[in-house]
């Protein structure tokens, strides 16, 4: 189907009387739902339309947490799966919990919540063990400055950064990079 300037007004109007008409699905949260879903308005360019529920999960989009428009809920477990994929795509962006929620389309409450269960660890937690994870492998394998790592990682705040590092990996960043470039490499020649 295609967007029409109706079906977009039902949209951005979350008008019910269109939700037995087509379903609308959103290209960078890989979401769909009804038209009358109360979750903020998508950017149109990245909107596409289907006649139905089937239509829309047989195109790789899962059906949204808020309205639930096949009249299921889409388990804790996909909904996290969704959302975890979210932050390691965008951990290095400002991420909130507020708009982990707006983006998933539930409660900030019910997303950490739910989040906590299913991993074992808080959706910010989540969040800063990737932004963390992916400074080491900066620290090991390049030689950009600790405050540019920082940046990229999502933390434009450098003594937080380091703070939040040492906290985690119990070396400063500097201290990490020198460790791990003094260690020597393990030979495996035991000598023929």
């Amino acid at each position: 189907m295609e967007m029409t300037n109706e079906k977009w007004q039902a949209i951005i109007h979350n008008d019910s009387s269109y939700d037995n008409q087509f379903i609308y699905a959103v290209k960078t949260t890989r979401i769909f739902c009804k038209p009358s879903c109360k979750s903020k308005p998508p950017n149109i360019e990245n909107v596409r339309i289907f006649s139905d529920a089937n239509e829309a999960s047989a195109s790789g989009f899962r059906p949204c947490k808020r309205c639930k428009p096949t009249g299921q809920l889409l388990p804790d477990s996909d909904w996290v799966e969704q959302i975890t994929r979210f932050i390691d795509a965008h951990y290095s962006e400002r991420l909130t919990l507020d708009k982990l929620a707006e983006m998933c389309h539930g409660s900030m409450y019910h997303l950490h919540r739910t989040f906590k269960r299913i991993t074992g660890m808080t959706p910010v937690a989540y969040i800063q063990q990737k932004r963390i994870n992916k400074a080491m492998a900066c620290l090991a394998h390049t030689d950009t400055s600790v405050a540019e790592i920082a940046r990229s990682v999502g933390i434009a705040n450098t003594p937080y950064f380091i703070t939040l590092f040492r906290k985690s990996t119990g070396l400063t960043p500097t201290a990490f990079r020198q460790n791990h470039r003094e260690q020597p490499a393990v030979s495996t020649n035991h000598g023929s």
